[in-house]
């Protein structure tokens, strides 16, 4: 690699790190003995698989070369930084070099809007082809789709990548044209309603058709900015949640504003990006897509705002003391779901088990629930006490406590 190439390379990689939506694939793209690289499965950025591996991919940016001037955006025109462009030849070099010395398994390629959207999704497509048809590159490949790119571009790139994404970025139309004043939900929402369809026909055909070409495997997601405007996370989550329900994506990424661009009067004014606040969020979309949560029922008109303290499953469990406490030998799979300190694999085999017996306090220690939280909101023969008999506003600073006493004594011993 020459000291040009290298220093493209160390501008774009660097460029790109604000974007946090990429994830491990899913994807079974297997290469048969007859190329390089296998997506089955891999993903991105250090993240990890299904199968408990952590892997590794280049994650650039094609150009940082950009023609809006987002408020949010470290590229946008506006701003006195190094601008370069990566040749199409140049990046697939990088990336079958590198990939032959066992740094990468895949790719994450986005980019700013060089001249217009069509311009920049063909360049990126170029990528893609070449990889596939030329190197017959197995290995993971996430491409950004460019709003306001012909569909014809969009459809083609999705033959060749594993996941795509469409950022949405701001949580209300209304803010994103005040921050991105050439962006608009319409073009957003275009690409996106577009692949989804395209996903569902290409699945349909793959039921009567074998050999019916695969069209992004790993789906579709997209990235949300948290912080940066005056939304709330009841605006948030409710969008998370339609993304789910309507286009149908695999994931949505909340990454915490950071303010990048200084004097900037449209933004607020923060020392640190809301990380607590962040990650609350990713607790609420985990309740949507393993949970079997909706939106409303996370938040309301009455609490718009996720608690900092708690998280939301507790903090829901305590807003509806009405509904607890609940007799693990009777509920059904659902409601069990809801009580704190049970997931998804111990409430699959409380209602397993409990065909062949009563389900003692043993049995959910050996399942894995954690007791110290769910023994408020759980009925059983053995204990003394239940949600009913213990006021909410008790429990909450009582979990508080333990919670504040764990995380004093993990910074102990660091």
């Amino acid at each position: 690699m020459n000291d040009r190439v290298m220093n493209k390379l160390q501008i774009l990689a660097d460029s790109a790190k604000y974007d946090v939506s990429c994830s491990s694939s899913g994807s079974k793209r297997r290469n048969m003995g007859k190329g390089m690289g296998n997506a089955t499965p891999t993903g991105c950025c250090h993240s990890f698989t299904e199968d408990g591996r952590c892997i590794s991919l280049l994650k650039v940016l094609l150009t940082n070369v950009c023609i809006y001037d987002c408020a949010y955006c470290i590229n946008r025109r506006s701003n006195d930084i190094p601008r370069v462009t990566m040749k199409v030849s140049e990046l697939v070099d990088l990336i079958i070099n590198f990939y032959r010395r066992n740094y990468i398994e895949g790719l994450f390629l986005s980019s700013g809007v060089i001249r217009n959207p069509d311009y920049t999704m063909e360049a990126l497509l170029r990528v893609a082809k070449i990889l596939r048809n030329q190197h017959r590159f197995g290995g993971y490949i996430h491409l950004k789709a460019i709003p306001g790119a012909s569909p014809e571009l969009v459809h083609e790139a999705g033959l060749y990548a594993d996941r795509m994404s469409v950022n949405i970025e701001i949580p209300s139309e209304n803010n994103l044209v005040l921050l991105a004043p050439e962006k608009n939900y319409t073009d957003i929402y275009r690409s996106m309603n577009q692949l989804n369809s395209s996903i569902l026909e290409y699945k349909e055909a793959k039921k009567k058709h074998r050999k019916s070409p695969d069209f992004i495997p790993a789906g579709q997601s997209t990235q949300l900015i948290v912080g940066a405007t005056p939304d709330n996370d009841k605006q948030i989550i409710h969008l998370a949640s339609s993304f789910y329900n309507v286009q149908q994506l695999k994931r949505v990424y909340y990454s915490g504003f950071i303010p990048v661009n200084e004097n900037d009067k449209r933004l607020p004014t923060l020392k640190q990006a809301p990380l607590l606040r962040e990650h609350r969020l990713y607790q609420a979309d985990w309740l949507i897509r393993f949970y079997e949560f909706k939106g409303d029922e996370i938040l309301d008109n009455d609490n718009p705002y996720l608690d900092n303290e708690i998280d939301p499953k507790l903090a829901y469990a305590l807003r509806h003391p009405y509904l607890f406490p609940i007799d693990l030998n009777k509920a059904d799979y659902e409601m069990i779901l809801r009580i704190p300190g049970i997931g998804v694999r111990s409430a699959k085999l409380i209602v397993n088990n409990r065909r062949f017996g009563h389900i003692t306090l043993a049995h959910l220690k050996r399942m894995g629930v954690a007791l110290n939280r769910a023994k408020f909101f759980i009925t059983t023969r053995e204990l003394p006490v239940s949600f009913s008999s213990v006021p909410p506003a008790l429990i909450r600073r009582h979990l508080q406590s333990k919670t504040i006493h764990q995380q004093n004594l993990q910074l102990t011993l660091f």
